[in-house]
């Protein structure tokens, strides 16, 4: 009964990718980085697997036999966002990069969201999520108009207290706005930020929940399913993918969380795929250029990795990898074009082989389909040969 695992270290980059200048990203590095100003930073297990043993990996120590394959991804893809990477890991490069809006949406989006949700809003700016919630939080609980806001990536996001808008409101508006924002205007996500507190002390909560376009082409996880397998959703993959391609999902509060439902999961029997998100190194540390809690959460998810290999079965093969980057040691607070890092693990597949670097993250994708039998096109070139 085969399985792949795969776990997506949410923004755990590793160095620039050639184009980086073109996106403002020249010198991130987010392994790199956060390992030189840490002191003391180590991930014994995932090095054990090979991690520092990937070309071009900085401040990551190498191991003499390391116990699985390893190497680094290329995004093809026009862009550095969550939607595309996940998107190019299951097999679809995204040729033409969503739109961002550096001074906020045009008027017609505004007005047209208005009018669907029967409310004014506030906002319409680039901002970080507990920056605006500081700034326009009270005259949003006095108001109750929802806050709207952007960032450097593609995607319209909508603050609110859970105690002037609920969480099913929110949802809703949400999945309003998606409506609304398709054509020239189809941002990667739409996403709802909801947060509680009071005046100077609002803090948002774990509800948060993104509305994707539709993958634009089929992936792996939809051939995986129409061929009568499992995929099973792990935190935000069910949103990123817009529910498609998906039998089972379960969102999660944080990464041990995560950790905690990928165990859940694979403890059952079934064939197919798990996808995992563990969204925290982006979203509570990159995001806010917290150098210390990425490196905290970091050491954490290599501490309970040993728990998710000793839950494999004999047929399953780990994917270790990242969507993108998001240094933290930055003056940006918004993702990076970055490598990103490939740890492959099985019982049954070979050790230390050198994956070198892969011209695309859909290479994943494609091995995947080649280790289940797949049958569908997919873009990526198949590593499978290589490891097993």
């Amino acid at each position: 009964m085969k399985r792949a695992i795969i776990v997506v270290l949410d923004s755990v980059g590793m160095g620039e990718l050639p184009d980086a200048e073109k996106y403002g990203d020249k010198g991130s590095n987010t392994l790199g980085n956060i390992a030189a100003q840490i002191k003391d930073f180590s991930l014994p297990n995932m090095q054990e697997l090979g991690l520092g043993n990937i070309d071009n990996m900085e401040g990551i120590k190498k191991v003499d036999n390391p116990k699985g394959c390893f190497g680094r991804m290329a995004e093809r893809s026009a862009g550095k966002d969550t939607t595309t990477g996940h998107w190019e890991i299951s097999g679809i490069v995204v040729e033409k990069p969503f739109p961002v809006y550096p001074n906020g949406f045009p008027k017609e989006i505004i007005d047209a969201f208005e009018k669907a949700v029967n409310r004014k809003t506030i906002g319409n700016i680039v901002a970080s999520g507990t920056e605006i919630i500081k700034m326009l939080g009270d005259e949003h609980v006095k108001t109750g108009y929802p806050i709207v806001y952007t960032s450097a990536d593609s995607v319209f996001q909508i603050a609110a207290h859970e105690e002037v808008i609920s969480i099913e409101e929110l949802y809703d508006m949400c999945a309003k706005a998606r409506e609304i924002l398709r054509g020239e205007h189809a941002v990667g996500r739409v996403i709802a930020r909801p947060f509680i507190g009071s005046s100077g002390n609002y803090t948002r909560t774990s509800r948060r929940r993104d509305f994707s376009l539709e993958p634009l082409a089929k992936t792996v996880l939809d051939y995986a399913k129409e061929q009568g397998m499992d995929v099973r959703a792990v935190g935000k993959i069910e949103d990123i993918f817009a529910k498609r391609g998906i039998t089972h999902a379960v969102h999660t509060k944080d990464n041990n969380d995560g950790v905690d439902k990928t165990l859940e999961y694979l403890k059952d029997d079934f064939e197919g795929i798990l996808f995992t998100n563990l969204v925290e190194f982006d979203m509570v540390y990159g995001h806010r250029n917290d150098v210390e809690g990425y490196a905290k959460a970091l050491m954490e998810f290599d501490r309970r990795l040993p728990e998710i290999i000793k839950t494999m079965k004999d047929d399953d093969i780990l994917f270790i990898t990242a969507d993108h980057g998001c240094d933290p040691t930055t003056e940006s607070t918004d993702h990076s074009r970055e490598h990103v890092p490939l740890l492959v693990y099985g019982k049954g597949i070979k050790q230390n082989i050198n994956l070198g670097t892969r011209s695309s993250f859909c290479d994943v994708g494609a091995t995947i389909a080649d280790y289940l039998g797949l049958t569908g096109e997919l873009q990526g070139k198949s590593f499978l040969n290589e490891i097993r």
